[in-house]
């Protein structure tokens, strides 16, 4: 199942060239073109799945093996000091190639990249509305 009009469907089945670190018959995993810091891959699904939420199970539980064995092997290649995963669905979350994909971003020491959000301070009332919407 493809998308004729997604980049990523074309990179990931190879009508587009990529510079690829890896291959399998579910994923290609590619060099970020626009890379957060040295090493910045994708991992790439070579069905079209707009987001986490289409995902099939199966391949979920397959990317995150496929970005723990990358990301050994790219902390060691690499000798970076820390490692990323990150993934994004929706607008709102910066999500902007609507093709699932998680990038896989090798951290260094002083690399002035900077992941993270401003915490909110939610009372234990409102924390305790958020977790009874939750599991009831």
């Amino acid at each position: 199942m493809r998308d004729d009009s997604c980049i990523f469907c074309k990179i990931a089945n190879g009508d587009i060239p990529s510079k690829e670190i890896y291959e399998d018959e579910d994923f290609k995993v590619i060099l970020d073109l626009g890379p957060a810091t040295k090493g910045h891959a994708l991992i790439l699904p070579k069905n079209h799945y707009r987001s986490l939420y289409e995902l099939p199970d199966e391949l979920a539980s397959k990317v995150m093996l496929l970005a723990k064995k990358m990301s050994v092997q790219m902390t060691e290649k690499l000798e970076c000091d820390g490692f990323n995963l990150v993934q994004n669905n929706g607008e709102a979350a910066g999500q902007t190639v609507f093709h699932f994909h998680l990038h896989l971003i090798p951290r260094y020491e002083e690399d002035g990249q900077v992941l993270g959000w401003k915490a909110l301070q939610p009372t234990s009332e409102e924390l305790s509305e958020v977790r009874r919407l939750l599991v009831e």
